[in-house]
């Protein structure tokens, strides 16, 4: 959506009428507040977000039984087998 002189000199007028000359500075200077306001809080909230991530990677332990577990491939046919039919007849009992 390009904007041409016309429009752009239309749009200010109408500010300009609604708002008269003495609101103008007063409504840009709140809108520059307002727009360095939301800056800092998003940088805020990326900063917080970025410390959280930090915090989770330092607290969670690596879990130690899917490293230390056996891989299928490295397990043979006959050890899976019986270890099959132990966890079946433990399952009924």
């Amino acid at each position: 959506m390009n904007f041409g002189t016309t429009e752009i000199l239309l749009i200010v007028a109408v500010v300009f009428l609604l708002f008269g000359a003495s609101r103008l500075p007063q409504l840009a200077k709140s809108l520059g507040q307002t727009r360095k306001a939301f800056k800092e809080g998003m940088r805020e909230a990326e900063e917080e977000d970025r410390i959280e991530q930090e915090q989770k990677k330092l607290q969670t332990p690596p879990n130690t039984a899917t490293l230390n577990a056996p891989h299928v491939a490295a397990v043979s046919d006959e050890e899976l087998l019986a270890e099959m039919r132990r966890r079946a007849e433990v399952k009924q009992q």
